[in-house]
């Protein structure tokens, strides 16, 4: 029983993932942290860009469950599970696949793919903070599909 309640909450953090990196995007980024955002909206030389120390937000509280869940807290560890799997997930879909950060050449067929890789596209249509659209990474609606 208790593996259902883990993997419950590991889900559950998955999706709220999803969520908060939605929230996060469209008002924090896309608001006062802008400045550093916009690196990722603007062409750049090189691998690295500003907008990459934005992972600090979620590895710092993520370690601490792992660790402090690890120690004394199992349902901590999960949440911290699910994240880190939000994020090697988000790693592989936003900048191997979409962003080709590591090159590859490759043409996706699969429907959600190219969805994804469609709305990202729409979002760095603009380079200025307002405007954009699409603000999720893991999930895009209808709107976006390639006919």
């Amino acid at each position: 029983m208790n593996w259902i309640l883990n993997l419950g909450i590991f889900v559950g953090t998955v999706v709220f993932m999803e969520c908060f990196a939605w929230w996060m995007h469209k008002y924090i980024l896309h608001g006062p942290l802008w400045f550093i955002h916009k690196s990722h909206h603007r062409p750049h030389k090189g691998w690295f860009e500003i907008n990459d120390l934005v992972v600090l937000v979620y590895i710092i509280p993520t370690l601490f469950m792992m660790y402090y869940g690890y120690e004394t807290n199992q349902w901590l560890w999960w949440i911290g599970a699910g994240i880190s799997f939000y994020g090697i997930f988000y790693f592989i879909l936003h900048d191997i696949i979409i962003h080709r950060r590591i090159k590859f050449s490759y043409r996706f067929q699969n429907r959600y793919l190219k969805r994804l890789i469609r709305a990202h596209k729409i979002h760095h249509k603009h380079l200025q903070k307002e405007n954009s659209k699409a603000f999720g990474f893991l999930y895009a609606t209808k709107e976006f599909d390639v006919s």
